[in-house]
């Protein structure tokens, strides 16, 4: 392969005017990275542990920093490749997927950084974190690329070959659009599980260890010391006696 090629971004397809990559094989990465993810964020929540994070976020980090450089062997994407290898390839212009990748890369190292190498547990940490998952959820679960939509706002030459066609101004079919109920029970269901969320959240925050586990994260240095320090009269009142 030639050296020109070979830092080429994307893939040359007949028929398509710029260089693309397969989206199945993105879908299937993003599912994978957020199980790992989610594996990662339950440990330490529930278990307490972060072993399981600091080698995913390892991975994590390389496998972005090659989607930028070269996607053609990144690791998470010949992982997805194996999975959907026998799949007709949906192709997305390869642009606006390496400047959705770039936000991914920009998110993986300071967690690299403070997970690994100078492990700091703090509420920026989390929130990272679960932006990351949220990303990789909406790519994989509805194909919707976030990092893409913020390319078409903030560039002057809009996307094109964006996954279903987001990109290209098309009318609606009547299999996609909302009645009147349909519509009224979305709003319904939505609504119930948003409660659900926040009472099971804020109601229960006694009967659940992640409940406390999250409160915990979600605390300044400045409260878990006042908590310390509660901690230690009490147990100085309790000697006195």
């Amino acid at each position: 392969m030639k050296v020109d090629e070979f830092f080429a971004y994307g893939e040359k397809v007949p028929g398509y005017e710029v260089r693309v990559l397969n989206e199945r094989e993105a879908r299937a990465a993003a599912a994978i990275l957020f199980v790992g993810a989610f594996i990662g964020l339950t440990n330490g929540v529930m278990l307490g542990t972060a072993v399981f994070s600091k080698y995913f976020v390892t991975f994590f980090a390389v496998d972005f920093t090659m989607r930028v450089i070269q996607p053609r062997y990144a690791p998470s994407l010949l992982l997805g490749r194996f999975f959907v290898q026998n799949q007709t390839p949906e192709y997305v212009g390869a642009t606006q997927k390496r400047f959705a990748w770039i936000l991914g890369f920009i998110l993986a190292w300071p967690m690299f950084y403070y997970l690994v190498i100078d492990f700091q547990p703090n509420p920026i940490k989390v929130l990272v974190c679960l932006i990351c998952m949220a990303l990789l959820f909406f790519e994989a679960a509805f194909s919707i690329c976030l990092g893409c939509k913020i390319f078409n706002l903030i560039k002057k030459d809009k996307a094109t070959h964006c996954p279903g066609d987001v990109c290209e101004m098309k009318i609606k079919e009547p299999i996609q659009r909302f009645s009147p109920a349909q519509m009224m029970i979305l709003i319904i269901t939505v609504s119930v599980m948003s409660y659900g969320i926040y009472a099971y959240m804020t109601k229960l925050p006694n009967k659940t260890q992640l409940a406390k586990k999250l409160e915990i994260l979600m605390m300044s240095d400045a409260q878990l010391e006042a908590i310390e320090d509660a901690k230690a009269d009490a147990e100085f009142e309790k000697d006195d006696f």
